[in-house]
């Protein structure tokens, strides 16, 4: 275990080494690495303290939520287990380019395996999570927007345009799931085109009949979890209020490092880029972290929706810090503790 995670990350140095060399030729190029310098020792440490509790609270409210799903689905599991495994998920999802995806995956392996879950309903719990965070992220890009033009008026024709792809991207993403969520056909025959081209690569080394049989079985689990979940409304509410917090205190992350650079910003700017953020962290380009791309992003749409460039790109700077290299390295130590564990048999 230790040999492959020294792989992974000796694999996605470079491209990590990458991105952050390109972000900063940006800045250079663009932006004047001097007046970014000034901005950032004029940070008040206080309050940019006070966002890393907001990363920690993000967190802590965002694995609060998915336990809520996990017990409507009768998954009984300690709360510090489902803390730890969004850590490690978090972890993946930063080092391996699929973003997300290959974070939930390890978080569902790990349920399974580390809490005797099953894995049809892990799995229900998962998507109903994730599905949940898109139509909040989804929602306040919407209001975001519709409050930016009212007070400020229409945002240049390019970001406009920009917005609404965006809006519809996370749109059909939130519809393709519901619908794959709830047509356990459709689900089927996509699962079964998967499981014929992984036979074929695997050239005979996997039965289909037997990963068919196997994928049936934990897909009819998947759909009874989700049918659970549509048929209690009730169930929903919990995860659906502690959702919002950890929202809320993504959102606090962005406006404390504003006050810290002693920068007023609207709440409308903060969640246009950061619901920007997000739908392109959720599309794997292939570099960890979206290092250099994120970053080029959040910069170049603060700028555009009025603060200036420099703030933009200190704030960033910061910005990054926290919910990239710090997540990062509590991701790690919690990588750490789950292999700990794994050694010494009390993981199960």
């Amino acid at each position: 275990m230790a040999s492959k995670e020294r792989f992974t990350i000796k694999r996605t140095f470079p491209l990590l080494a990458i991105g952050l060399l390109i972000f900063v030729a940006y800045l250079y190029f663009f932006v004047g690495i001097g007046e970014i310098a000034k901005s950032l020792q004029r940070a008040n440490l206080f309050y940019y303290s006070l966002a890393f509790i907001a990363v920690f609270a993000e967190i802590f409210f965002y694995a609060l939520a998915w336990q809520r799903f996990l017990i409507s689905l009768s998954v009984e599991v300690p709360f510090r287990k489902t803390f730890l495994y969004v850590w490690v998920g978090l972890f993946v999802d930063l080092l391996v380019p699929a973003e997300s995806v290959s974070g939930e995956i390890s978080r569902a392996y790990l349920m399974v395996r580390g809490a005797g879950g099953n894995a049809g309903k892990v799995v229900a719990s998962i998507v109903g999570h994730r599905i949940l965070n898109m139509i909040i992220i989804l929602g306040s890009l919407i209001v975001g927007t519709i409050v930016f033009i009212v007070n400020f008026g229409l945002p240049l024709g390019l970001v406009l345009g920009f917005l609404i792809f965006v809006i519809a991207g996370i749109g059909v993403s939130v519809f393709f799931l519901i619908f794959l969520s709830v047509r356990e056909q459709a689900t089927q025959k996509m699962i079964d085109w998967i499981l014929r081209l992984v036979v074929s690569i695997s050239r005979g080394r996997w039965s289909l009949d037997n990963l068919r049989a196997k994928s049936q079985k934990m897909l009819r689990v998947f759909h009874q979890g989700i049918e659970v979940l549509g048929k209690n409304p009730k169930n929903l509410v919990q995860p659906t209020v502690f959702s919002l917090i950890a929202w809320l205190f993504s959102i606090l992350i962005h406006f404390l490092v504003f006050l810290s650079l002693d920068y007023q910003v609207s709440p409308s700017q903060v969640i246009i880029v950061f619901s920007i953020i997000n739908a392109i962290q959720a599309m794997p380009f292939g570099v960890p972290g979206e290092v250099g791309l994120t970053e080029i992003v959040m910069t170049t749409s603060y700028n555009l929706l009025g603060i200036d460039i420099e703030i933009s790109a200190a704030a960033t700077v910061l910005i990054r810090v926290l919910t990239l290299w710090f997540r990062l390295l509590v991701g790690y130590v919690a990588v750490q503790w789950v292999g700990m564990k794994a050694l010494t048999g009390k993981l199960e």
